[in-house]
């Protein structure tokens, strides 16, 4: 079993509220994640954009968050200020973005410019979160990813969900809820989390030369080519779940679909990090990781299956192909050299997000041209080459 999935007893004083503050604070936090995704097809109507669009805005966000986190980690932002005000600072900046992509419709060029930059600042609210979380959970980390990262696939789910309510309101208020929705997670946070303990005379820099391990370290090449795989497929495929559920539902019934599929991710973290104190992160992370790939090779017939089974299917799908995330992020957290955890995660997560990227375009692209049966089983490629990758660890706790 993985050390990181042990529950541990935090080595500090952690008042009761403090997680669930944390976790509430990062579902709110991230709800701007996919605004665009959720009103695309009002966007389209209005503005007349290409279906292909989907994809370039979503990358933007991505692309953002990649530079957010490699800049946070080169610069030690979070380490060398405080976390709490960081993320309020973050989080109101989000907000701010997200108001300003909605007002700089109909010009694409400019949405894409300020959904950039909501990638950017949410670097400083996923991330900073978990530092946060760290700092008050020194031993039991592992223990609280699961909901962490939950919260990031509710969060990111949300505005599905706000468009399902209100899906006769104008398109710009699902934009102006995720705002605000964002502000106040910042002001919770730092009202209800209190300052925590830095480790004395540490302050983490981005460690160049320890970041060979990610190649050399068979452990860890194993969970971060693992994540890679992962990667692959799992934010293409939320990107994809409107267009697969198009062919079924439209208006409220759609957002509301679409939700349920993303958000049911949440159950796969928080499952998963209870059966990896059984059983082990890497064996969690294997099987999870196996099954979303089962489902992209089965799409070819789900996708005509009856209602039942279609969404038996998609709920099946979205519950794994998201639920494995925090494994992976114990297992490299784990194996990683423990004066480089920050940076080998801080570099992971980067390439992570960059092959996301390559994923959505290509796949968004491809399906202007080619039916969903014959494109999804292509996304199991990513699954496929994860496990292969991910061996040495699941077969070594067997």
């Amino acid at each position: 079993m993985n050390n990181s999935a042990q529950v541990h007893k935090p080595a500090v004083n952690t008042p009761r509220r403090v997680l669930p503050a944390i976790v509430l604070a990062q579902l709110a936090g991230t709800s701007p994640w996919f605004a665009v995704n959720a009103v695309m097809p009002d966007l389209q109507r209005e503005f007349g954009w290409a279906a292909s669009d989907v994809g370039t805005l979503t990358s933007a966000v991505q692309m953002g968050f990649i530079a957010g986190t490699l800049l946070f980690a080169l610069l030690a932002i979070a380490d060398r200020f405080s976390a709490r005000r960081v993320f309020l600072l973050c989080s109101l900046a989000g907000a701010l973005c997200t108001v300003a992509s909605a007002l700089a419709a109909p010009s694409f060029a400019g949405v894409l410019v300020w959904r950039a930059l909501t990638g950017f600042f949410l670097a400083g609210i996923y991330p900073v979160g978990m530092k946060i979380a760290a700092l008050w959970f020194p031993r039991g980390l592992g223990s609280a990813l699961g909901w962490l990262i939950a919260a990031l696939v509710l969060g990111s789910a949300s505005s599905h969900a706000l468009r399902a309510a209100g899906a006769h309101w104008p398109w710009p208020t699902v934009f102006h809820g995720v705002a605000l929705a964002a502000a106040l997670a910042g002001l919770l946070l730092y009202a209800l989390v209190p300052e925590p303990q830095r480790p004395p005379g540490q302050v983490a820099t981005l460690r160049l030369r320890a970041l060979a391990s990610i190649w050399t370290d068979r452990r860890v090449r194993a969970s971060v080519f693992g994540y890679f795989g992962h990667m692959w497929e799992l934010y293409t495929m939320w990107v994809l779940v409107p267009l697969m559920l198009a062919s079924r539902l439209a208006g409220a019934a759609l957002s509301w679909a679409a939700f349920a599929v993303l958000s049911a991710g949440a159950i796969g973290c928080v499952a998963g990090g209870a059966a990896a104190r059984r059983w082990g992160s890497a064996r969690v992370a294997a099987w999870q990781l196996g099954t979303s790939g089962a489902c992209c090779l089965a799409a070819p017939w789900m996708l005509g299956a009856p209602e039942v089974l279609f969404g038996a299917w998609l709920l099946l799908w979205g519950i794994t192909v998201a639920g494995d995330s925090p494994q992976f992020s114990a297992l490299t957290a784990a194996n990683a050299p423990v004066q480089a955890v920050g940076s080998v995660l801080t570099l992971t997560n980067s390439i992570g997000f960059a092959i996301s990227i390559a994923s959505i375009q290509l796949f968004v692209s491809l399906a202007e041209r080619y039916a969903l049966t014959w494109l999804l089983p292509w996304l199991g490629l990513g699954p496929l080459l994860g496990l292969w990758a991910l061996r040495p660890l699941w077969r070594e706790v067997r």
